[in-house]
């Protein structure tokens, strides 16, 4: 198989995954909303899973054929794909607000999410039993998603018009229309992971690059287009805080849902990598701790701090590239060191920032 097949078959793949989980998306929302079931729980369950379900079809595949390792890398890249790249992106298209919901529940989630898959993986493996127990966290966290969001229900609503359906035809024509909708979509996300998964493995093979450094670098980015489409598209309509949302609440069922359901469907659990433990996951794990004071700060992402985002994920890429390509071994713990200092000075930055904009406004208020 000469490289131009397996070029054709990984961007077919994509392209299967990406339309697949927007048909999926779209046929089950319509459905939903067909059923009349409220807007506001189809943008919290269908969309939040929709836009995971790349990641998902991916990873169970990966574990299906016994490849763990692309599954790990597959969601700790999409992870880092997400914060980095995507929340960067969007925040240089149009600074992004932070609604207090996050902050309450999403994000320390995340964080404790990405904890629990270091501490799980610790052992160099995520059993069935750890992977039952993740996913039934999953449905607990989508319950309480929905409470906490009916809640707010007219804010969210009102931000959820960017995913879901307004006015959705009845009748039996538009049930069979969505339900054929929903078997495509199915169809494309199994053949595309299935596709995916075979050309980056044989890929990997002929380079002589590691599995988890494909689902590290080109599975997690392919998999990750539907959160940068609906994140930009939700910058571009003026829904800010939907774009954060969105990525916070994928990180979360990545890790929940997705490696959840691959660990339960694996055999032999999942296979931690030792490299995964001394670099991605710690990183993972940081920049998730990370977003918490920089979101913090006047509750938004300037475009500055995307850009700072947008650098550190080129920076993780080359020196992923450098570490295989030149000095022929995985990045460690002194590797590690070195993208962790930018992380705690992003970390500082927002108390000495925070710090200055009240001593200003002390000033003023004295002036005045």
């Amino acid at each position: 198989m000469d490289n131009l097949v397996l070029a054709l078959m990984i961007l077919g793949g994509l392209v299967g995954l990406v339309v697949g989980g927007e048909l999926l998306v779209r046929g089950a929302s319509n459905l939903a909303a067909a059923a009349r079931v409220p807007q506001l729980i189809i943008g919290l369950t269908v969309v939040a899973l929709g836009t995971s379900a790349p990641e998902l079809a991916v990873s169970v595949q990966s574990c299906y054929v016994g490849k763990t390792d692309l599954a790990v890398g597959n969601v700790v890249g999409s992870n880092l794909t997400n914060i980095l790249l995507i929340l960067g992106t969007a925040a240089v298209v149009a600074p992004l607000m932070v609604s207090h919901q996050l902050f309450r529940l999403d994000i320390p989630v995340m964080i404790a999410a990405a904890a629990a898959l270091y501490a799980l993986g610790s052992d160099g493996s995520i059993s069935r039993s750890e992977g039952i127990t993740l996913a039934i966290l999953m449905v607990l966290y989508l319950s309480w998603t929905v409470v906490e969001g009916k809640r707010d229900a007219k804010r969210l609503e009102e931000e959820l018009e960017v995913l879901t359906p307004q006015t959705t035809p009845s009748g039996l024509r538009a049930y069979a229309l969505n339900l054929f909708l929903i078997v495509v979509g199915l169809v494309l996300l199994i053949g595309g992971a299935n596709y995916l998964v075979e050309g980056c493995v044989q890929l990997a093979t002929r380079w002589g690059v590691s599995e988890l450094v494909i689902g590290l670098t080109i599975v997690a980015i392919g998999t990750s287009l539907p959160e940068l489409v609906v994140s930009i598209l939700a910058s571009l309509r003026g829904k800010r805080d939907l774009a954060v949302g969105n990525v916070v609440g994928s990180n979360v069922l990545n890790i929940l849902a997705v490696l959840g359901l691959s660990a339960t469907v694996a055999p032999e659990g999942v296979n931690v990598a030792d490299q995964s433990l001394r670099f991605d996951i710690p990183l993972m794990v940081a920049v998730s701790v990370a977003c918490y004071p920089i979101f913090l700060t006047g509750k938004s992402v300037s475009r500055v701090e995307g850009i700072a985002m947008l650098l550190l994920y080129a920076a993780y890429l080359a020196w992923l590239v450098y570490s295989f390509g030149v000095l022929n071994e995985p990045p460690g713990y002194g590797s590690l060191a070195g993208f962790l200092t930018p992380l705690v000075l992003a970390m500082v930055w927002p108390a000495v920032k925070r710090r200055r904009l009240v001593g200003s406004s002390v000033k003023a208020s004295q002036g005045g």
